[in-house]
């Protein structure tokens, strides 16, 4: 992706609700603004709640996983990673409360759906330089609503233990390894993590490997052996348990539901 881009949160979901409710991490820097609904974020491994006017700052990079139930509906803002629009290196959760500042984002996301739609010369640019204004907006209501906390132990172990799920879960190791290498013992950190996201430890990373795992086989024909092994798991057939545990699928059967899926408008 060269230049920003905008969606909604379903047209980000891509019409399935695992590509957000699973753990797993995103190569570009993401802002999501909720304009109907309540629901449910975790991001480094801490659960937080969202609802109307919430704006959510993920980085990339970052687990994360964001749940807006039914009912909900926000949009998000893609920005590339590496480029020259400012996106902050930590999530962020703001509360906007101020309805001049709710109508600001609000015109930013619906100028960059009016380019996305129209598809004039210069799209990227001005897609860009609106992107650019969201920064500025961001960084501003950080400082406004944001309440910079030094972080507790528990937070602090949340995010180094995200960060090395989002590195190494394609090793296969488990969730003791971790802890081991994190310097803490399996059941603390399995403690830590429950009260802090919802999910136990084991949990967090069997949905990193989930989700990549319906990524690969729905993306395209790779074979179902390459996709096990590129996942770190030791045979063919220790995969296909693995995703029918946790689907009540096959793999086999999950491509070829999502092969016969329709494709999801786009915004453009």
């Amino acid at each position: 992706m060269a230049h920003a881009e905008i969606k909604t949160v379903a047209q980000w979901a891509r019409g399935t609700d695992w590509r957000l409710s699973l753990q797993h991490s995103c190569a570009n820097h993401a802002l999501v603004w909720i304009t109907r609904g309540q629901g449910i974020a975790v991001i480094d491994g801490v659960r937080r709640g969202m609802g109307v006017h919430n704006a959510l700052a993920i980085p990339a990079g970052s687990m994360f996983s964001l749940d807006l139930g039914k009912t909900g509906f926000g949009m998000v803002c893609l920005v590339p990673a590496g480029g020259p629009i400012l996106m902050p290196d930590t999530a962020n959760h703001l509360r906007i409360r101020d309805v001049a500042n709710q109508n600001e984002l609000t015109a930013i996301f619906e100028a960059m759906q009016r380019e996305q739609s129209n598809q004039r010369d210069f799209m990227d640019e001005a897609l860009n330089a609106q992107a650019q204004l969201m920064s500025v907006w961001l960084r501003r209501a950080m400082i406004a609503y944001g309440t910079p906390e030094r972080p507790s132990a528990s937070t602090r172990l949340m995010r180094a233990y995200a960060a090395l799920i989002a590195r190494d879960f394609a090793n296969g190791r488990s969730m003791a390894v971790y802890a081991r290498a994190l310097g803490v013992t399996p059941t603390h950190l399995t403690r830590v993590c429950k009260q802090a996201s919802g999910l136990t430890a084991a949990d967090m990373l069997t949905e990193r490997s989930l989700h990549a795992a319906r990524d690969m086989l729905e993306a395209g024909e790779q074979p179902i052996g390459q996709i096990a092994a590129c996942l770190g798991f030791g045979s063919a057939a220790y995969f296909s348990r693995f995703v029918l545990q946790h689907t009540g699928q096959t793999p086999s059967a999950l491509r070829t539901a999502a092969a016969a899926r329709p494709v999801p408008a786009h915004t453009g």
